[in-house]
């Protein structure tokens, strides 16, 4: 039998983690059966949960996955970066995937309690960049100083919010660019009229 390199591997669970992404966006975490799982990604049980222990483990897995990528995007660009990623996505023709897993998440932290002990470890990742180039946004003189970080931070986290379930019912994202704009306008330093 040829051995599978670890790159073969990786690239495996890459495809695996975007089908169940995929499924459990459009179906719910309940309506993505290990069946529907197989379909979408075209393996059978044992290649998925080969590189999954179970169908909760993929489900992390995917919203991990997500969960860095959000990370990364605070630390370089800031929360409203993601906010507007998001805008982009859900405006896209594709829009299975990312804003699937984040209603999925937010749904499955209010009802179910062992999701949300191995979730918090998880999400901290996200909170911690935010504040942390908030730091170095306003050590930098581009933040509004009369306000504390975790205060910024909590009304970014509030805004963010606010789009998911925007989008989540489905209303038209109009303008929400311009709104965007202005999120990010409060929480910058006013600038000097001169």
């Amino acid at each position: 039998m040829p051995r599978v390199s670890q790159d073969q591997l990786d690239a495996r669970r890459q495809e695996i983690l975007a089908a169940a992404r995929a499924c459990f966006a459009r179906l719910g975490y309940e309506g993505a059966t290990v069946r529907r799982l197989e379909e979408q990604t075209g393996l059978s049980r044992g290649a998925i949960f080969h590189h999954f222990r179970d169908k909760d483990s993929l489900f992390l897995a995917v919203a991990e996955d997500d969960a860095a990528e959000m990370a990364e995007t605070v630390a370089r660009n800031g929360l409203v970066q993601v906010m507007r990623d998001l805008l982009d996505r859900a405006q896209s023709p594709d829009t299975t995937g990312w804003l699937g897993t984040q209603l999925e998440v937010s749904r499955r932290l209010r009802t179910d309690p062992a999701f949300a002990r191995r979730w918090a470890e998880r999400s901290a990742s996200i909170a911690e960049a935010t504040r942390e180039r908030l730091a170095r946004q306003r050590d930098a003189g581009v933040l509004r100083d009369d306000v504390s970080i975790e205060v910024l931070a909590q009304f970014l986290e509030l805004a963010y919010d606010g789009l998911v379930l925007h989008l989540a019912m489905g209303r038209p994202a109009g303008d929400l660019g311009a709104v965007l704009d202005l999120v990010e306008e409060a929480v910058r330093r006013a600038s000097v009229k001169g």
